[in-house]
């Protein structure tokens, strides 16, 4: 048995010095995909966790495992599920979502700065990568609550994140894992990857520190899919910009940058949007860095049922520009640039009525009042008579004419305010009324390196670094200002594969 196939799950380390093919910084979903990738190639494999096994996963463990890819029609989500039941197909209109629709909303939301290569590699392989994750145990639902909701009860698919991974994100990471191990992927635990062996210019390892102290692991091919920087105060600041060292961290707290510091210091080139990330909508009493035991329970992405404002009682952006998943991953940046960085939802009867259940949770920074003037009393550090103001406006705003329609994109709009609600604009005027206090979350940063079409990270003159590939969130070049919702799962996914394949391929003609 060699070194990279040894039973599965220690936390020591027999020896200084260890060896595979194929060595994998990194185990969420990205890292998880490139290991059985590289396994399915017939490579020998070592994954490096920075966390300890209780803590696995990385921000894959956070997601609410929703997943953006191409689909032909209810057969791919018939097939896909296991099987749909006559019921499920009676309630729901799932359509289908064509690859000219994925590049669309791919490069609408990221203001067409998408790089063309990296989108035509995410869309022209997410369906195949579906099924192939479906292959790997990945099981998935109908992903019903991001969908319009009809009067008569049904349900119309939007298109895109139609699926979700059963389990949420967690589910997908220990299917991930549990075929990884199955196949002999060795995976250390509580590693934290300090350095890329440098041998002539060609990446041969890395040295990493375990128990407190230094390990080298050598490799033909290294791939890099340690995530962002968004669990870094100081790096946030520097690239993000002031107030980011405030912003609540909605995912893993080991993504630091390690990935992305050793692969700079290597030479990588620096690619894509080092300003800009996922940040959602997320509840002013989450903890400032999640913990799996909350999940998804602070994000607060329902601020198209009623209006936001910000301490000075003002609206600052369009709740119904577009559907959640097409705008929900730029809200906290807007929130940030607020004053104290802090808003507040504000919901009637009606809108509160449509809420999820995250909404509910003891922990929620929830006001509840039978007055619009007891519920914005209530609500800490906000200018009362200009929040009074802006609910009134935004009612008699509303184009009452126009009727509502939560099964689509309505146009119910309103009419000469400075800020638009474009879609579902409902007045705030039933009893009893909710506010929740929110700030911004982080989920993951854009910038990263830049790659080539086999995931070789490049370097500055833009040839190929030997040896070295990427995925997941350390690829610059895909997701500018915002994402569709599910595909950063789905890039993690289909980069992932690819670079464990190359890799495999690349060390295996070596050998």
């Amino acid at each position: 048995m060699s070194q990279a196939q040894l039973p599965q799950g220690e936390t020591a380390l027999e020896a200084d010095v260890l060896q595979a093919d194929v060595l994998i910084v990194g185990a969420g979903m990205a890292g998880l995909c490139a290991a059985v990738a590289a396994r399915q190639a017939g490579a020998s494999v070592i994954v490096l966790e920075k966390a300890p096994p209780a803590e696995r996963g990385g921000n894959t463990r956070f997601s609410n495992g929703a997943i953006r890819s191409v689909y032909h029609g209810v057969d791919d989500i018939d097939t896909l599920v296991g099987g749909l039941s006559q019921a499920e197909r009676d309630r729901a209109e799932f359509g289908s979502y064509t690859r000219e629709e994925y590049f669309d909303d791919l490069a609408r939301v990221t203001q067409y700065r998408c790089q063309p290569e990296m989108a035509d590699m995410l869309v022209e392989n997410s369906r195949e990568t579906m099924f192939w994750l479906h292959r790997q145990g990945v099981r998935f639902l109908p992903l019903y609550e991001w969908q319009f909701k009809l009067p008569d009860g049904r349900i119309r698919f939007s298109g895109g994140s139609a699926l979700e991974a059963y389990g949420a994100g967690e589910g997908a990471s220990e299917a991930l894992f549990k075929t990884a191990e199955h196949m002999g992927v060795r995976i250390l635990y509580e590693t934290k990857a300090r350095e890329l062996i440098d041998q002539c210019g060609t990446t041969a390892g890395v040295v990493a520190r375990h128990d407190g102290k230094d390990i080298t692991i050598h490799a033909r091919s290294t791939i890099l899919a340690a995530g962002g920087f968004e669990a870094n105060v100081e790096w946030r600041t520097r690239y993000l910009g002031p107030s980011w060292d405030l912003a609540k961290v909605r995912g893993s707290r080991f993504n630091t940058g390690d990935g992305l510091r050793m692969a700079l210091d290597f030479g990588a080139m620096p690619f894509g949007n080092w300003s800009g990330c996922h940040s959602a909508s997320w509840d002013l009493n989450a903890p400032d860095v999640n913990e799996l035991e909350y999940g998804t329970v602070f994000k607060r992405d329902d601020y198209l049922e009623g209006i936001v404002v910000n301490a000075d009682g003002q609206r600052f952006f369009d709740e119904g520009a577009d559907i959640r998943a097409l705008t929900y991953a730029k809200l906290g940046r807007a929130i940030l640039a607020q004053p104290g960085q802090v808003a507040w939802q504000i919901f009637d009867k009606n809108g509160a009525a449509r809420l999820h259940g995250e909404y509910r949770v003891k922990q929620s920074a929830r006001f509840r009042a039978d007055t619009l003037d007891g519920l914005v009393s209530q609500l800490e550090g906000i200018n009362k008579a200009g929040c009074l103001a802006t609910i009134d406006a935004f009612n008699k705003a509303i184009r009452t004419d126009i009727p509502y329609d939560p099964g689509k994109k309505d146009g119910r709009h309103t009419q000469g305010l400075t800020i638009p609600k474009s879609n579902w604009a409902t007045a705030i005027a039933e009893p009893p009324f909710e506010a929740y206090a929110v700030t911004c979350g982080i989920t993951f940063t854009f910038g990263g390196v830049r790659i080539d079409p086999t995931c070789r990270v490049l370097d500055e003159a833009s040839l190929p670094i030997p040896g070295l590939y990427a995925a997941g969130e350390m690829v610059g070049g895909l997701f500018y200002f915002n994402y569709p919702g599910g595909s950063g799962l789905m890039s993690a996914a289909v980069f992932g594969k690819a670079a464990g394949h190359s890799a495999a391929q690349t060390a295996l003609a070596q050998a």
